[in-house]
């Protein structure tokens, strides 16, 4: 039986909250509808998805299984109607992603030389939003960096980059021709995917900026964004012996579009050692 999306979106309210009262508000329905429907798709799979017993709910192994597909699942959906509705709106697009410091305008413009009748744009993702904006169809594929969650995406390795150490100007290493990563052992780091307890996220290179000059710790960024970045009160200095900074191509994996297949033989053109070619 084929599933019913609409009831994978019921499912994934109740895994999310393990209440079925505050998924019903959530979904907008009366809580009778919502545990005839979950039923309904326990039917359909032939498998058990909640724990129900005095104590509350929990997911089951199977449950557990289908909260992982379904989000997957659900974004594809929704990143297929909102193609399609581009479609049905004007001319054809490709919107490519990219993380700061990659250099996408050499490989939009041989793009659009090569297929004048597409509008092709660009748009900036971050570090904490990249898969999920691929996914979700906001952009049809993009240049990422690692770390990435692979799950439903194809990728395409580019090239790699050195890292920098990013410094408040006044600094005590500021000004080194180069360091070693044994010189900012002692170094408080910024926190990215693990902020602490009333910590708010660094999303953007700007926030790294603003924490970074403040004192709050340092980092390590790409050596384009350093090109391309600069303040008064920063510094950068080479580390060599730092992991290289790799950029790949991502697009979601079930997709066969001629543009995204184009775009892909050009992306190399991004790589800033190519960027003297003709």
């Amino acid at each position: 039986m084929d599933l019913d999306l609409r009831k994978i979106r019921y499912f994934v309210a109740v895994a999310e909250l393990l209440h079925f009262g505050r998924a019903a508000e959530r979904l907008h329905i009366a809580q009778p509808v919502l545990s005839r429907q979950i039923r309904a798709l326990e039917k359909d799979l032939g498998a058990p998805l909640f724990e129900r017993d005095s104590h509350g709910v929990t997911l089951t192994a199977a449950g557990r299984q289908l909260l992982d597909d379904s989000r997957q699942l659900l974004a594809i959906a929704d990143a297929t109607r909102l193609r399609v509705r581009r479609a049905a709106g004007g001319p054809r697009r490709l919107v490519v992603g990219f993380r700061a410091g990659v250099v996408v305008t050499r490989a939009l413009r041989a793009f659009g030389a090569a297929h004048p009748d597409v509008e092709a744009l660009a748009r900036r993702v971050e570090w904490d939003d990249q898969e999920r904006l691929i996914l979700d169809g906001t952009v049809d594929l993009a240049y990422v960096r690692r770390p990435i969650r692979e799950q439903g995406l194809t990728l395409l390795p580019l090239f790699s980059e050195a890292r920098v150490a990013m410094l408040p100007a006044d600094h005590r290493l500021a000004g080194k021709p180069e360091l070693a990563l044994a010189d900012l052992a002692d170094e408080p780091r910024l926190r990215y995917a693990d902020p602490r307890p009333g910590e708010l996220p660094i999303r953007t290179i700007e926030e790294k900026f603003e924490s970074v000059a403040s004192g709050a710790g340092i980092t390590l960024v790409p050596e384009s964004v350093a090109e391309q970045y600069s303040r008064p009160d920063i510094t950068y200095v080479p580390v060599p012996d730092a992991e290289r900074d790799e950029v790949l191509l991502a697009w979601e994996a079930s997709r066969r579009s001629p543009l995204i297949t184009a775009f892909a033989r050009l992306a190399p053109l991004a790589d800033p050692a190519r960027a003297e070619e003709p």
